[in-house]
C-alpha cells in the first residue's frame, strides 16, 4: 500500500523558495538592533539568518507541546525535585517567586518524530526569530495561506512583554515595574549583542527603562539594586555562569540571596529543567514512576527523549559503544566540548571519560534539501522551542551543516517554522 507522503516533508526535501524579505528583516535590524554598531548586521552576522523555511508536521509539533508540558508536571512532583536538587549549589535551592522566562526545549524532528535533546533557561535568540517572522512574505497563494495560521510579530511580541510582567506580578503583586537590565557578561562583545538592542527597544516601547549591562555595573546601595545611579527593578538574566559561581558575579548573588530585584531566570530553574543530569531521570520510565508520574507523561517523555546517561564506570565499555552515543559536558553549554561518538578520537574520549560528561543517544536530526551558490546541498535542522509556564510561545529552527549547530554555515542560521498539516 503507498502511503502518502507528508507535505512538510516534501516541502522540505523540493521547496526552494524563501518566505524571507532579506532586504526588509537586515534593515530593520540595522535601523533597531545595530544602531550603535559600527557595521551593518550582513557584515557582522552573515550567518544569523537563513532564507529557506523549514516546514514541520502538525503532528509533530502538537506531540512537542505535549513534551513540554509533561516535562513541566514532572517538575512540580516532589521526589523529582528531591532527586536533582541535591545535584545544584546552595543558590538553586531557594525557590524565587519567579517562574523564569524562554525556556528553550531544543528538538530533533525527523520522520520518526520529535526527540528533545536539550533544555536551556536562558535560550537565546526569540526577539531575533520575531523580527524574522516579521519578515515573512507570500511567495504563492499556498504560502498565504501557511503565512496566515501563524502569529504574527506584534503577537509574539505581545506574548514575550507578557511574560516578563507576569515574572514581575508573580514576584512584586501591584508595584508598578519601571526598570529592567539586560545583564550579561560583556554583552556587547556577545554574538546575540544584536538582541540585547532589540529588547531594550521593546522594553522602551512599553515605557519601560531598560538597559544593557555587564554584571559588574551592579551595585547594591542600601536595599536597591543600581546601576550608575539608576535604580533596577528586574534582571533579565543572560549569564551562563548559571550559578553565579565566578567572583565577578559575587553582587549578582547577594541580589538573589535578599531579593532586592527580581532575577529571571535563576539558578533554581537551571537546577529542576537544564542541569543535563535531568535527562537521565526524564527519560527513564522506572524513574519517573519512582517520581509519581502519569502513565501519559512517562510514555510521551520516554518516547520523547533519547536515553541519557551519566558518563561512568568501564571506558573500555563506553569505547565500545561510542557511535551509538552523543557526548556532553555535564556543564557546558552551546555545543562546547561535545562529541558524536561515531566521529570521536581517543584522545577527546579520554578528555570525556576524564571529566564529567553524559551521554545522550545519538538521534538524528532533521534535514532541509535547498539551493545554496547554485548546487543542492542538505542542511541538517534544530527546532527550538521557546517555553513559559508549560506553553510554547515561538517555534524557530537552526539550519547548519556539521557536526553541532552553528551560525558559521553558508545558507544557514535562524529559520522560520511553518506548521503543515497532513492531508486528508
Amino acid at each position: 500500500m503507498n502511503l502518502i507522503p507528508e507535505p512538510a516533508d516534501v516541502l522540505n526535501r523540493e521547496c526552494d523558495c524563501t518566505l524571507t524579505d532579506m532586504p526588509l528583516l537586515r534593515r530593520r535590524m540595522d535601523s533597531i538592533a545595530c544602531r550603535n554598531e559600527p557595521r551593518l548586521i550582513a557584515d557582522s552576522h552573515p550567518h544569523l539568518f537563513s532564507d529557506a523555511p523549514v516546514f514541520l508536521r502538525a503532528m509533530h509539533a502538537e506531540r512537542m507541546q505535549h513534551i513540554v508540558a509533561a516535562v513541566h508536571r514532572i517538575v512540580k512532583l516532589p521526589k523529582y525535585r528531591a532527586a536533582v536538587l541535591p545535584m545544584a549549589p546552595a543558590i538553586a535551592q531557594h525557590e524565587p517567586l519567579a517562574q523564569g522566562v524562554f525556556l528553550g526545549f531544543d528538538f530533533h524532528a525527523s520522520s520518526a518524530g520529535p526527540k528533545l535533546i536539550e533544555i536551556n533557561t536562558n535560550a537565546g535568540g526569540a526577539l531575533i526569530n520575531v523580527a524574522l517572522r516579521a519578515a515573512q512574505r507570500a511567495c504563492c497563494d499556498g504560502a498565504e495561506e501557511l503565512l496566515s495560521g501563524q502569529a504574527d510579530a506584534n503577537k509574539l511580541e505581545q506574548r514575550i512583554v507578557g511574560m516578563f510582567m507576569n515574572e514581575w506580578r508573580l514576584a512584586r503583586a501591584d508595584r508598578p515595574l519601571r526598570s529592567i537590565a539586560i545583564i550579561d557578561e560583556a554583552p556587547t562583545t556577545q554574538f546575540l549583542h544584536p538582541e540585547f538592542l532589540l529588547f531594550k527597544a521593546l522594553f522602551e516601547s512599553m515605557g519601560i527603562d531598560a538597559y544593557i549591562a555587564d554584571s559588574a555595573d551592579l551595585e547594591v546601595v542600601g536595599e536597591k539594586v543600581m546601576i550608575g545611579g539608576r535604580p533596577i527593578d528586574l534582571i533579565y538574566n543572560r549569564l551562563t555562569d548559571f550559578y553565579f559561581e565566578k567572583p565577578r558575579h559575587r553582587v549578582m548573588r547577594e541580589i538573589l540571596d535578599r531579593n532586592l530585584a527580581v532575577v529571571t531566570p535563576h539558578p533554581h530553574a537551571h537546577a529542576l529543567y537544564s542541569n543535563k543530569q535531568n535527562l537521565s531521570i526524564l527519560s527513564d520510565a522506572a524513574a519517573l514512576r519512582q517520581a509519581g508520574a502519569s502513565l501519559d507523561d512517562i510514555e510521551a517523555l520516554t518516547r520523547g527523549i533519547p536515553t541519557t546517561r551519566a558518563v561512568e564506570g568501564s571506558g573500555e565499555r563506553w569505547w565500545n559503544e561510542r557511535k551509538q552515543w552523543f557526548f556532553k559536558p555535564l556543564h557546558g553549554f552551546g555545543s562546547r566540548g561535545t562529541y558524536r561518538g561515531d566521529k570521536i578520537t581517543r584522545r577527546a574520549f579520554a578528555d570525556v571519560m576524564n571529566g564529567r560528561y553524559v551521554a545522550q543517544e545519538l538521534t538524528p536530526p532533521g534535514e532541509r534539501l535547498r539551493t545554496v551558490a547554485g548546487a543542492r546541498q542538505m542542511f541538517k535542522v534544530d527546532i527550538r522551542c521557546y517555553a513559559y509556564a508549560s506553553e510554547i510561545q515561538l517555534m524557530a529552527a537552526r539550519l547548519y551543516q556539521g557536526q553541532t549547530t552553528n551560525f558559521r554555515t553558508a545558507g544557514g542560521g535562524f529559520a522560520p517554522v511553518h506548521v503543515v498539516a497532513a492531508l486528508k
